[in-house]
């Protein structure tokens, strides 16, 4: 397989930011060992090729929809959003990202099957709300504000993180949901940022997220608000008894949030100065989840 190839193939995969899964997957692997003190490995491993897929077929089906929509030929892509650019490159291999797509949902039906048949199915709203929000989150979410917001939260926090702590205990807790909603706000948050470069482009096809509809300055405030959000539940589940001391590790990351906050309100409307802020929100995203899961193993 030559460097072309590859390209076609991985490209719509996005895989620089799959690194963010294996972080939600990890937060739910450390509530269930947390309340139960177990792991049991290949469930873990499946949880994780079912959140890894499901990220895969997101990202594909969005890179085919958006080449389609013809999007991708108006956006200036910078590190963190825009797309691959795969496609408009190779646009006769566009059916590949398709088939990506559509062969990783295949893989995300098949887990959720498998853990269905081990627990029943008490698991089954998470995986159908997972499903439909990988189906229409292109065509349908990004042309409302507040669905396109709180979408990718949803995905990688509540449901990935609380799905991963279910299919290893069988069970709902209100830690895990303490946890979610760490990377609910900070995912959502990433979304929100990357999106500050392509109003333009995005709003030539129908989109209208809050940077679209509000303002980049106006978003900035949400984006702050957010920001601050995630820190919420480590403190309120740590008082309500549902958290480790412990868990107070996720909080250290707050020493570049806050700078980090202060660049996006400064550099809201001016996007080669912002860039180096939506990378330090990158690296909050990854490492918060991953400092309260540390604090969670420690703390057994």
């Amino acid at each position: 397989m030559n460097k072309s190839q590859r390209e076609v193939i991985f490209g719509p995969m996005r895989p620089p930011f799959l690194i963010l899964t294996p972080a939600c997957v990890l937060l739910g692997a450390a509530t269930a060992v947390w309340s139960t003190n177990e792991l049991n490995l290949f469930y873990l491993v499946l949880a994780l090729v079912g959140a890894v897929a499901t990220h895969i077929s997101v990202n594909a089906l969005n890179e085919y929809e958006d080449f389609k929509s013809g999007l991708d030929f108006k956006t200036e892509p910078t590190p963190f959003s825009g797309g691959s650019g795969t496609l408009p490159k190779n646009p006769e291999k566009a059916r590949i990202a398709l088939f990506t797509g559509l062969i990783t949902f295949a893989i995300v039906v098949l887990t959720g099957v498998y853990f269905i048949y081990v627990w029943g199915f008490l698991i089954l709203p998470l995986g159908v709300a997972g499903l439909i929000i990988v189906a229409v989150y292109t065509r349908w979410i990004t042309k409302n504000a507040f669905l396109c917001l709180i979408a990718p939260g949803l995905g990688f926090g509540l449901l990935m993180v609380i799905g991963t702590d279910f299919v290893l205990t069988g069970s709902y807790s209100w830690t895990a949901f303490f946890a979610s909603m760490v990377p609910f706000f900070l995912v959502s948050n990433l979304l929100l940022l990357n999106q500050f470069p392509d109003v333009t482009a995005d709003k030539g096809v129908g989109r209208k997220h809050f940077p679209i509809a509000i303002g980049r300055k106006a978003s900035a405030k949400i984006y702050c608000l957010f920001l601050a959000g995630a820190y919420v539940p480590i403190i309120l589940g740590y008082l309500a008894g549902l958290l480790p001391l412990e868990a107070f590790l996720g909080l250290i990351s707050i020493g570049l949030a806050i700078p980090t906050a202060r660049g996006v309100v400064k550099y809201a409307d001016d996007i080669p100065g912002l860039i180096p802020y939506m990378g330090r929100n990158v690296i909050i995203n990854i490492a918060t989840p991953v400092l309260l899961a540390v604090g969670l193993f420690i703390s057994r």
